[in-house]
């Protein structure tokens, strides 16, 4: 009896997983374990004819000059937006959790709508306001500090990075201020009997206490970014100017479906892959400590 109980359990638990691993090895590690293959052909993406090539198209990628830009472009927007979207939303995290501020709820309200909206939506607003011609960003700056914010070489990937980081800083604070929330008071009651000010606090109780959070979010800064960062691009400048803010995976559809260079987009989407992880795993070893209880 009971080893028919455990045979249906077992039964009754494959059959509630089995849907959800056909959608995984579907979706996921087939089309991932394509990505690889095609990597190795020179290919249109329409024709029937495929060339095995072997290593060739990363031979050609080392070799690629503008490819090297686009990493600089992308490890670059993932450093500005990560290190400014954290310090914004832990420090705002901290005031809206530890101040008594009028409206509290309000800001919290206002802080989270950006990431609600559609990165369309985002780039459709951050078109109006970079706007040479009576945008919002010229209309209240000197005349001295006007600028072409999505023309000019020297401010682009900065305006970019703007756009990001105000669309992502509500969502992640909304995060830090639900780990603060759990931080016992007897532990900041016990900081003011010490003499720790609001800053001994922040440093010595608040930060260390959420630092697994942190630690968590930094693998998701640098896969949002990566991600929307192609689709800003797209949107805003398409690479331009002069490829000033072509990221990885812009140059990668460009490579793929524009110029039907099918195979040789598919290797830059295996480096894309390998360094989207190496990335996270070297982010997550560097960022690792003993993990603090409450």
């Amino acid at each position: 009896m009971n080893n028919r109980r455990k045979k249906e359990r077992a039964g009754f638990i494959l059959a509630c997983i089995l849907p959800a691993i056909i959608l995984f090895l579907t979706f996921l590690i087939y089309p991932t374990i394509e990505v690889f293959r095609m990597s190795m052909y020179r290919w249109g993406g329409f024709s029937k004819n495929k060339q095995f090539v072997g290593f060739d198209n990363f031979v050609t990628l080392w070799k690629d000059e503008n490819f090297s830009r686009t990493i600089q472009n992308t490890i670059l927007l993932i450093v500005i937006v990560t290190i400014v979207t954290v310090v914004l939303a832990v420090l705002f995290a901290s005031i809206l959790t530890t101040e008594k501020i009028r409206g509290n709820n309000f800001f919290r309200i206002i802080f989270y709508i950006p990431n609600i909206l559609s990165i369309v939506v985002i780039a459709g607003l951050f078109a109006a306001i970079y706007d040479p011609n009576g945008g919002l960003l010229n209309a209240i700056l000197p005349k001295a500090l006007e600028r072409l914010w999505l023309g000019d070489q020297g401010v682009v990937i900065y305006s970019l990075a703007f756009a990001l980081i105000w669309q992502a800083i509500g969502y992640y604070m909304v995060m830090y201020m639900a780990g603060m929330a759990n931080i016992p008071s007897s532990l900041y009651e016990a900081a003011d009997l010490d003499g720790a000010g609001k800053i001994g606090k922040f440093f010595n109780v608040t930060l260390p206490l959420i630092w697994n959070s942190i630690r968590t979010t930094l693998t998701f800064f640098i896969i949002s970014t990566i991600n929307l960062s192609f689709l800003l691009v797209q949107i805003l400048t398409n690479g331009g100017p002069d490829g000033s803010t072509e990221v990885f995976l812009s140059y990668m559809f460009t490579q793929a479906y524009t110029n039907s260079s099918f195979g040789y987009g598919m290797a830059i989407g295996v480096v894309v892959f390998i360094f989207s992880f190496g990335l996270s795993g070297i982010v997550s070893h560097i960022t690792k400590r003993d993990i603090l209880e409450y």
